[in-house]
Order: C-alpha cells, then sequence, then structure tokens
C-alpha cells in the first residue's frame, strides 16, 4: 500500500488537472546553519571550528570592533581567532539560536541553553545574532529563488516551500536538476549553501530536506514512502510535538510506520477525532496543502529572554528602555508591512516560568510607536510585577492593511483598563508608587 492507495486517496480533493504524466513536485529549501553561515561570511577564518550564535550582545562583542591598539575599527576578517569570545567563559540565561555543524558533532543545537552548550563544547566560539544582516541575506536568498520558481512560500527566515511542478527543470530527474540550479544560483549571490527535498507534497518535502544536510539533495517519490519515511521518528512530521510524541512512545509508537500502522479511529479515540484522523494522514504520506504564495498575518510581535532576571523596581530603568525598544520594534514591522494593528498586547514570564498576558484593544488602528507604547503600557496596569521576570514581549493583532482597516465607532467611555482599575491601586504607567516602590506596584516608565 502507498501513499496513493486507491481506498485512501478517494478522501483527500482532486488534485489541479496537468498533462498526462506530470507528477506533482513540492520542494522544500533549508538554509545550512543560517544565521552561522552569515557570521562565517563576515568571518572566514572561523570555517571548520565549532561556533555558536546566540545570547545578547556583550561588551566582549563590540571590542571585535576595535583595532589591536583599542581605537578605532578594524575590518572583521582581520581579527585573530584567538580573539573570539569562548562558549566557556558566556555568562547568562541566553539559547543558542544556531551552531555551525562542527559544533552540532558534541550534542549542540538550537534552542539550548547557552550554559548547558558550554558543558558541551567549551571551546566553541560565541558570537552574537546580527538580526539586521540576517535579514538582508534571507531577502537576497528568497528574491533568488524567485526569479528562477516564482511560485514561492515564505515559512520564515531561512525556509520555504517551491512549488517545481510546472517549472522549467522541475519534472526532470523528480526535481533535482532545478534543485542544482536553485543552490547554485544562490550560492552565486550569497555564498551560503541550502539543503532541498523534492517530494509529492509540502509534508514529505520537508523530512526530504533533513535527508542530506548540508548543501544536499533528496528527492522522494510516492512509491519511497515506505522505505524512506516509515522508519522515521514519528517527531519528525511538522506538527508532532514533544507532548505528542511523549504519549505516542507510552502508546508503542515510535517510528511513523508504526504511526500508519494503527487503525484511525484508535488514533481519534487517543488524541481527538482532529488530531488523531491528521496522524492517521500524514503517516501515510497525504498533503494536499497548496504552496501559498501570499498569506495575511495573524499578528507581529517582538519579545526578549534576559540574560538575567529583571525586577520591576531595582531593574526600572532597563525594563523601562527595552519595553520601549520592543514597541518601536512592532511598529517598525507594522510599517514595513503596510499595516496597522488594533489590539495591543503583552507577555511576561517570571522567574518561576509562569507566564501572563494581557491585550487591549484601541478604539482605533495604529502603527505609532508612541501610541503601541502606551497601550501596552496600559496591558502593563493588570498584571502583578512582585516577581523577577526573565522575558518580555510585545504583540501587535487584530490587523488590517494600511488604508483598508474598517472604520470603527467613536467611543467616550473611559479605556477599559481604568473603568476595570481598583480604588487606590498604583498608576504603574507613570504615576507614584502607593507604597513607595515595593513589590507589584513599581511602574517601568
Amino acid at each position: 500500500m502507498t501513499a496513493l492507495d486507491p481506498d485512501t486517496a478517494a478522501h483527500s480533493p482532486a488534485a489541479p488537472a496537468r498533462p498526462e504524466g506530470t507528477l506533482r513536485r513540492i520542494a522544500h529549501l533549508d538554509m545550512d546553519a543560517f544565521f552561522a553561515s552569515v557570521e562565517l561570511l563576515r568571518y572566514p577564518q572561523l570555517k571548520g571550528l565549532p561556533v555558536v550564535i546566540g545570547g545578547g550582545r556583550r561588551k566582549v562583542d563590540e571590542l571585535l570592533l576595535q583595532g589591536p591598539d583599542g581605537e578605532g575599527l578594524r575590518e572583521r576578517h582581520f581579527i585573530p581567532v584567538e580573539d573570539f569570545p569562548l562558549l566557556k567563559d558566556y555568562v547568562g540565561r541566553g539559547v543558542i539560536t544556531t551552531a555551525t555543524y562542527p559544533a552540532r558533532q558534541f550534542g549542540v543545537g538550537s534552542a539550548m541553553g547557552m550554559m548547558k552548550a558550554a558543558k558541551l563544547c567549551p571551546q566553541a566560539i560565541v558570537l552574537p545574532v546580527d538580526f539586521d544582516e540576517v535579514r538582508r541575506f534571507s531577502r537576497l536568498f528568497k528574491s533568488t529563488i524567485m526569479d528562477i520558481a516564482p511560485v514561492m512560500q515564505d515559512r520564515g527566515v531561512d525556509e520555504v516551500y517551491i512549488d517545481f511542478t510546472d517549472v522549467p527543470g522541475g519534472q526532470r530527474e523528480g526535481g533535482r536538476v532545478l534543485a542544482r540550479l536553485i543552490q547554485k544560483s544562490i550560492f552565486d549571490v550569497t555564498g551560503l549553501t541550502c539543503s532541498i527535498g523534492v517530494a509529492p507534497n509540502r509534508l514529505l518535502a520537508k523530512m526530504a530536506s533533513e535527508f542530506n544536510k548540508p548543501n544536499g539533495i533528496s528527492i522522494v517519490y510516492e512509491e519511497d514512502l515506505q522505505s524512506k519515511i516509515w522508519p522515521l521518528h514519528v517527531r519528525k512530521i511538522n506538527g508532532i510535538g514533544p507532548k505528542a510524541g511523549e504519549k505516542l512512545a507510552r502508546l508503542g509508537i515510535e517510528t511513523i510506520g508504526q504511526l500508519a500502522a494503527q487503525d484511525e479511529q484508535w488514533l481519534m479515540g487517543h488524541f481527538g477525532k482532529s488530531t488523531g484522523a491528521w496522524m492517521h494522514r500524514v503517516s501515510w504520506g497525504r498533503d494536499d496543502s497548496p504552496v501559498v504564495t501570499e498569506s495575511e498575518p495573524v499578528s507581529m510581535s517582538r519579545e526578549t529572554t534576559f540574560d538575567r532576571d529583571l525586577h520591576a523596581v531595582r531593574d526600572r530603568a532597563e525594563l523601562s528602555a527595552i519595553f520601549t525598544d520592543l514597541c518601536m520594534r512592532v511598529a517598525e514591522d507594522l510599517k514595513r508591512k503596510g499595516y496597522v494593528a488594533r489590539t495591543i498586547g503583552i507577555k511576561l514570564r517570571y522567574d518561576d516560568f509562569k507566564i501572563a498576558t494581557r491585550d487591549h484593544t484601541a478604539p482605533i488602528y495604529t502603527a505609532d510607536g508612541a501610541t503601541i507604547r502606551q497601550l501596552a503600557g496600559q496591558c502593563l496596569k493588570r498584571v502583578p510585577l512582585d516577581k523577577r521576570l526573565r522575558l518580555l514581549g510585545v504583540r501587535a493583532s487584530t490587523l488590517a492593511r494600511l488604508g483598508e482597516e474598517p472604520v470603527l465607532e467613536t467611543r467616550t467611555a473611559a479605556p477599559l483598563d481604568a473603568r476595570r482599575r481598583k480604588p487606590g491601586a498604583a498608576d504603574r504607567l507613570g504615576g507614584q508608587s502607593g507604597s513607595g516602590g515595593s513589590g507589584g506596584t513599581a511602574s517601568l516608565f
């Protein structure tokens, strides 16, 4: 039984009509260790060495820009390897964004805490993320793809889906010819490598792009389901996270093949009707989702995890600066993408890892940084600030295209947060603390 078994394919929507012999070929392209690779372009002397990217920028990182005499600037690629900061000397709570392949050999990986990684690979060089440079290269490699294969779906800063089906070369060798062309074009323009998986759908293409990293091309056909897909761990399916993976393991299911062997009703009984049916479908390699070239964002957000826990009273000035910067960055994101927002929210993670979120829906749409800061500040009044903070975030939602926002009724009533405020509560948006600046009554402004 294959992914197109007649008994199961009948339940899927009909595919678009194509000339006889034309196969649906979808590619998933993933840039290789993208954040680290961008840094290696600036520091080629670090190639072949274990390097991790992440954590907050520190004074030692700024020293890399200074000349040997401590004054002026020097070109980055002239910095001796021994001058770069090492992971063993890192102090803070930052997490790794990515790591070079030599670092990964020591078990270091994305989303790992910096301090944990330092125990695994203390000799690794650590560099901060340069988001501006990463975004520049992201735009560059995506525009290169669009010049060759225009049906592309953006899935983040370093990965995309591409519909090869009707593109010249997209059918040759199952898509390998077109994949080679795209790989070479990206390398010629950026100096960066990528890995590409080509398959009948997005589900299988994403798994295939991991088969031959770095700088690899993997081709999967429908008949390869049992030999190439079923032996993989269930977590290789995009959408099965840690909790679902643990539950499947408790049920004796670890591979995709074992998942495919389960009765659909049995899966629905354990995971719910929708999730169970989805698990059964994807284990058989079925995915008819299209490559969407444009999609409207639901929200835009910015958040930061602190290198050390910050307190609303003792670290008021630092938190104020961070909070303002997050609001301004959200505003910049909205303006750059041509959106305005009506709902502004905040996210706090305390030192005990508990999370608090609040949002405020305004009677206007805005992309103004000062207005976003004011609305976010109103949310801040409604959360306790008596514990240390690990993370702070600002989010804009209820979005509309600039110039296309709905006309809203004008309200004269007091803002919702003001109506809810209890008598005698401290004004944490800008007034004085009612208790002399203790506990949860401090202002971040």
